[in-house]
């Protein structure tokens, strides 16, 4: 890979991951909900399935599942269904003031928040497919293929990263805005009506 083939990549990815999806939505949430620290353990869920996809779609499973509509679907209907278990669960959130604190649940543990997250990561495997696209468009077969696979993963790992953390921060800047109760019941109903249509969106779509 040269490195006019890697900068093409990297400003490709950069524009894909900046756009609002899932992931994205979860993080802003999380940070909105628990503070941008503690959603730092929800982008490490993220992460660690966004890593597992593009390592399987490098073993093959894009092709497999490209191949065979029957397990994509599978897969599908499994994150649709994970998708809008979360708008339902967003939708039903509890709401409470900066003055009554002391009425708030307590924040999930760690790894609930991971687990929920990974969850999300894994609820689209049309990642997988994306990842089976994209990158023999910016693989060199003459040269070695380990290493090209390194860079191109350790590249959207570290853009994804940046993305999540600038999510993350919007999400901190928006928590003191919806400190009354009733703003923070629309965000919660807007939040899980976006979750339930990504879920629509991906039951559209197709291999």
């Amino acid at each position: 890979m040269t490195l006019n083939t890697w900068w093409l990549y990297v400003t490709a990815l950069f524009l894909i991951c900046a756009t609002p999806g899932p992931n994205m939505l979860h993080v802003m949430v999380q940070s909105i909900h628990h503070g941008a620290r503690r959603s730092m353990i929800s982008m490490t869920g993220l992460m660690t399935a966004n890593i597992v996809c593009l390592l399987a779609s490098a073993a093959g499973l894009g092709a497999l599942l490209k191949a065979s509509p029957a397990l994509f679907d599978v897969l599908k209907y499994a994150g649709v269904a994970y998708l809008v278990w979360l708008g339902i669960k967003a939708w039903r959130a509890p709401v409470g003031s900066h003055d009554a604190s002391a009425d708030r649940p307590a924040p999930p543990s760690f790894r609930a928040m991971y687990l929920t997250a990974l969850g999300t990561g894994f609820s689209n495997p049309k990642l997988i497919i994306f990842a089976a696209a994209l990158f023999p468009q910016f693989i060199d077969t003459a040269r070695p293929l380990g290493p090209q696979l390194a860079i191109l993963i350790g590249s959207f790992t570290a853009i994804e990263g940046l993305w999540f953390t600038i999510y993350a921060l919007g999400g901190r800047s928006l928590a003191a805005w919806l400190a009354p109760a009733n703003r923070q019941r629309i965000f919660n109903r807007a939040t899980g009506g976006v979750f339930v249509a990504f879920g629509a969106a991906l039951l559209g779509s197709r291999v």
